[in-house]
């Protein structure tokens, strides 16, 4: 009994003395995903993640300026492939996670149809986006308009947010009666959920390709490279399927 006893004991210390840590910088859009994903990740592996939430954008500046993040979970494919062209990022490490969708939402269930002729009625004051350019959505959200051909008389109505996470507080506290954010942002039991919403149809943007990467800083963290195999594996792919992303 005291040597099984000793052998847990050794097992726990063995498994507690190669636990890690990760630092990882998170795209807004992918709030909800990395909060499900983390406790399973920590729970499989006895590693701990550490999430940061912003814009793909800000993260660039802050990686490129010395922020000691080890992984980046990009809302794009072209600043992970900026920072591995400027030496920020290790080669060969870079994969689509999930591929976005956007999304027109409002609270207010009689606001949006299902063909997005909301944007042409203009029976709003305010229209929420992501910056787009230090936000992938909010970009994508620039050429849905445009290619609608209404971004000319909706500019003056918009109301732009840092991140897509505040684009969506924008619309979800009245401070915007509708705005493009993410469809992970508004999904519910495989639909949009509560209020009103318009799945942009996908010829009406470029894919949103959401990419991750070891950087530099993760070299040699066998707990970031943990977490770059995990996101490719069953568990993490059903939850990320579950908030609306396309998988690659």
């Amino acid at each position: 009994m005291k040597h099984r006893v000793f052998l847990c004991l050794s097992a726990l210390l063995l498994s507690t003395a190669h636990a890690g840590e990760v630092s990882v910088a998170v795209a807004a859009n992918f709030t909800g995903p990395i909060q499900v994903i983390a406790p399973l990740f920590e729970r499989d592996t006895g590693h701990k993640l550490l999430a940061s939430f912003g814009a793909t954008g800000k993260f660039y500046a802050q990686i490129a300026n010395g922020a000691p993040f080890e992984v980046l979970l990009s809302a794009d494919d072209e600043t992970p492939a900026r920072l591995l062209r400027e030496g920020q990022g290790l080669a060969n490490t870079a994969y689509t996670y999930a591929i976005g969708k956007l999304v027109l939402w409002s609270p207010n269930p009689d606001l949006i149809d299902t063909r997005g002729e909301a944007l042409k009625k203009g029976s709003f004051k305010h229209l929420a986006l992501a910056n787009p350019k230090t936000a992938p959505y909010g970009s994508a959200a620039m050429q849905a308009m445009t290619r609608l051909g209404v971004l000319d008389a909706l500019k003056p109505r918009f109301v732009q947010g840092e991140n897509i996470g505040q684009t969506h507080q924008f619309v979800s506290t009245g401070n915007a009666e509708l705005g493009f954010v993410a469809y992970s942002q508004v999904i519910r039991n495989g639909k949009i959920g509560g209020g009103s919403g318009w799945l942009v149809p996908a010829d009406l943007y470029d894919p949103i390709r959401q990419d991750a990467i070891l950087l530099n800083k993760g070299r040699d963290n066998p707990a970031a490279k943990a977490l770059l195999d995990y996101l490719k594996g069953g568990k993490a792919r059903e939850v990320i399927k579950s908030f609306g992303y396309e998988l690659p």
